[in-house]
Order: structure tokens, then C-alpha cells, then sequence
């Protein structure tokens, strides 16, 4: 079985256990963690495993992205309508542009964030995904774009009534048929959840059918919820409960259920949450982005509430997603003692624990038998670094620092810099010359 030793490192694992080696060492044997100590220690004692030296850098646990939208990167440069409010958004710009997407579109605008994602840091990927006019074997397109990355990834196809019945029916077929792949693969790289758009464009019908294949499976949905007003607002309307009550209802809450952005929740909503042990994925850019307000996550971890960290297709890079979280807590409180030690607990520990349980595999620690998923990040510590001040070195020292290196499940992904799966001008020579014809489909090209 192989084996790599990545030496001289300041070793920083954080989480429940956390702990920070200053002249650290760790031992990768085939996609795990084998063993890890003091550098001098273990250099001797494996001094015949092929090493790595990490020159004094940062070696920590890979990041995970609990809320992505692949299909979202062919909006770069795309001009459209303007709209006043999130659901002219939504009508003016996403649904029209999801519907433009081709099966070869879903793949390119997937390689694009996935590479940048490596570059900053991300092992893994929870992805929601959206092409109506292309929905038969996109989860397989997207899995094939993430295998090619090196990327260990969780897909799930956005379900909707919004284009009729057909298109609902094959979104819910497509989720399912991908989720029963993944359970018979076994493999612990690739895994489904059933994806559902959101509640203002989702009939009764179609969360109790959905509720019916999370009993079968055994598995949760990945859903938008609250994310403005206007959810609720047609929840109330159309069915006389709030979002999170609909959903609790359908019986789609729980354990394994991603709810992204619960901005415009109630206490009773936040209740449910708690009591259900729902994972909520907050997107603080695109939230402002959109201008739909700030979810009140410092008052939900407090409560409780598994609270964890996306970027909802705004950016591929996990670090700024912490540092912006911790900045909207404050700005929107006005209250600069609040968000600093939420933000980072969110990425680290919330996040690495919803992929752990998704995956059925440690993730997001540095133990003995724990997915050897690994980042270096030229963060050479120039003030003494500790358990204690572990989460200001990660926003202030490695947030601004590039990463150099990357292993997902054992296997080198980024070397010194160098993306190892992915040619950046490959991918955007081949996404210019798709996204064109995916403009004109979408209503023109900008002037």
C-alpha cells in the first residue's frame, strides 16, 4: 500500500479534539491517516516512505462546501434583465439560464469552480443542481466532472413543479436513479441526496413523493429554504404554514436534510430545526448578492441549530466564505464581539461533520483512520499559534494564503500549485467555446 510522510509542518486539526503540532508530521497510508507526531520522531522512524516537506506551512484537513451550484458558472459576463427583487432574480437570470445548459455545459461549468475550489482549499463538494432542458444523466455528467477534479462530491438534482409536470417528474427520476447508483457503488468518493428547489415552486404532491423515497432510501433532501420573503409569503398563501412547518409536515426534516439559507425562519421554525437535527447551509455573499437579508446563524448555533457553510455558486473559495460570514454577523448586529468564533466553527467543524455523516467516513479531522483528505496552505505562523487562538491564525493567516498542496482520499491533487487533474486553460477554451451558444439559448448575447 502506498505510503507518503508530509514532514515539517505546523499541523492544525480542528474540531472537537483540536490540537496544533508546531513541528509536526503525518504518515498517509493508501487514503488514510496512518499517524502523526513530531516531525524529528516520525522522520526517523519512517525514513524509508517517499516524504513530502511542507517547509513550515500550515497542514490541515480540506475544506467542504455544504451549498454549491456548478451549473452557475456560465452567468460570468452574462447580462440580463434587471430585477428589483429575489424572484425577478430567479425568473430574469437563473431559471432562464438553467434551461440554456446542455449536458456538455453541465460539465464544463462544473470543471471551472471545481478548479478553483482545489486552488482554494476545497476536498469536497455538496452540489445542487438545475438544467431542465438536460436533466437525463446530468448527476453522471457532474460525478464524471468531479472525478476528473479529484474531488469527492454529494449531487443532488433540483426537483420543481416551475416547468410542468414532465420536467418535475424527470428531476425526481434523475435523483433517485443516481442516489440508487451510489448506494450499489458503495464507494465513499460519490454519494446523492434528493434535491428539491424550493418550497414556493413545489406542490404537495411532489414533497410527498419525495418524502416517500427519503423512507425508501434511507436518505435526506437538499432543499432552498426561507431564502426570501417571498417563500413564506406563498407558503402562507397557497398552505397556511410556514416553510420549515411544510417541510416538517411532508416529513423531509431530519438528520440527513440540507436546508440552504434559512434566513426568514420564526422561533417555532427554528424549534423544528433544533428538535429534528437539521443541517441549515448559510451563503452569506449570495445573500447579500441578492439582497435578501442575513440569517441569524450566531442565534441558531446558539440554540443549537447544526449550522454549516456555503457559497451558493458565488465563489469556489471556502476561506473568504468564513471571513465574509464573520464580517455580515458583525456589520449586520453591529456588535464586533459576535461571529468571529461561529464563522470558522461553521467550515471546520459543522461542515466536516455533515460530510462525515453523508459519506459514512471520517472527514474533516486529522485522527488515525480518517480520510487522508489534506491541504497545505503557505501560512508560515508569525505569531505563536495555539488551540487557543487556532481560529484567528485560520481567518487572518490562512485565509489570505495560497494553498500548495492537495490529497483527496491518499491522492495528490495539487503539487507546489500545480493542479495535477485539471488544465485551467483546457477547460476555459473548451467552456468558450460552448458558452456562446448557451447565451444566445439563454436570450442573446450582452452588449
Amino acid at each position: 500500500m502506498k505510503k507518503t510522510l508530509l514532514y515539517n509542518a505546523v499541523i492544525v486539526n480542528p474540531g472537537t479534539n483540536s490540537f496544533v503540532l508546531p513541528k509536526g508530521a503525518l504518515l498517509m497510508e493508501g487514503d488514510r491517516i496512518a499517524d502523526y507526531g513530531d516531525s524529528e520522531e516520525l522522520v526517523e522512524r519512517y525514513r524509508r516512505v517517499p516524504a513530502v516537506d511542507c517547509r513550515g506551512r500550515v497542514l490541515m484537513p480540506g475544506l467542504v462546501n455544504a451549498h454549491m451550484h456548478l451549473y452557475s458558472t456560465f452567468a460570468c459576463g452574462l447580462g440580463c434583465e434587471p430585477a428589483h427583487n429575489f424572484p425577478e432574480i430567479l425568473k430574469k437570470l437563473w431559471w432562464k439560464l438553467d434551461r440554456a445548459l446542455s449536458l456538455e455545459d453541465v460539465y464544463y461549468s462544473a470543471l471551472i469552480p471545481l478548479y478553483r475550489g482545489i486552488v482554494s482549499g476545497t476536498t469536497t463538494i455538496i452540489d445542487h443542481h438545475a438544467s431542465p432542458h438536460a436533466i437525463e444523466g446530468s448527476l453522471d455528467v457532474l460525478a464524471d466532472a468531479c472525478s476528473q477534479a479529484g474531488i469527492r462530491a454529494c449531487l443532488c438534482y433540483e426537483t420543481s413543479d416551475r416547468d410542468g409536470e414532465a420536467i418535475r417528474d424527470a428531476g425526481l427520476s434523475e435523483n433517485v436513479r443516481f442516489v440508487r447508483r451510489c448506494i450499489e457503488s458503495g464507494g465513499e468518493m460519490l454519494r446523492g441526496l434528493l434535491g428539491l428547489h424550493a418550497s414556493m415552486t413545489l406542490s404537495d404532491e411532489t414533497l410527498a413523493r419525495t418524502a416517500a423515497y427519503v423512507r425508501e432510501l434511507g436518505i435526506g433532501v437538499h432543499v432552498h429554504a426561507a431564502e426570501d420573503v417571498s417563500d413564506q409569503e406563498d407558503s402562507l398563501s397557497k398552505y397556511g404554514k410556514r416553510v420549515i412547518e411544510r417541510f416538517a409536515d411532508a416529513g423531509l426534516l431530519g438528520p440527513g436534510t440540507i436546508l440552504g439559507h434559512c434566513i426568514h425562519v420564526s422561533e417555532g421554525e427554528r424549534a423544528i430545526l433544533r428538535e429534528s437535527g437539521t443541517f441549515v447551509a448559510h451563503n452569506p455573499e449570495s445573500n447579500m448578492n441578492n439582497a435578501v437579508g442575513c440569517a441569524d446563524v450566531v442565534g441558531m448555533m446558539a440554540e443549537g441549530i447544526h449550522v454549516g457553510l456555503g457559497t451558493d455558486g458565488m465563489t469556489s473559495d471556502m476561506r473568504m466564505e468564513a471571513r465574509v460570514a464573520m464580517l455580515l454577523q458583525r456589520h449586520h448586529r453591529g456588535d464586533p464581539t459576535v461571529g468571529f468564533g461561529e464563522a470558522v466553527a461553521m467550515l471546520v467543524e459543522e461542515n466536516a461533520r455533515l460530510a462525515s455523516s453523508l459519506f459514512g467516513v471520517p472527514l474533516g479531522v486529522i485522527e488515525r483512520g480518517a480520510k487522508a483528505d489534506l491541504i497545505v496552505v503557505e501560512h508560515h505562523p508569525f505569531t505563536p499559534i495555539s488551540v487557543g487562538n487556532w481560529y484567528g491564525h485560520f481567518l487572518f493567516g490562512v485565509q489570505p494564503s495560497r494553498v500548495t498542496h492537495m490529497w483527496v482520499d491518499g491522492e495528490p491533487v495539487m503539487v507546489e500549485q500545480r493542479v495535477l487533474t485539471l488544465s485551467a486553460e483546457r477547460m476555459s477554451a473548451e467552456a468558450m467555446g460552448l458558452s456562446g451558444k448557451t447565451w444566445e439559448r439563454f436570450g442573446g448575447m450582452p452588449d
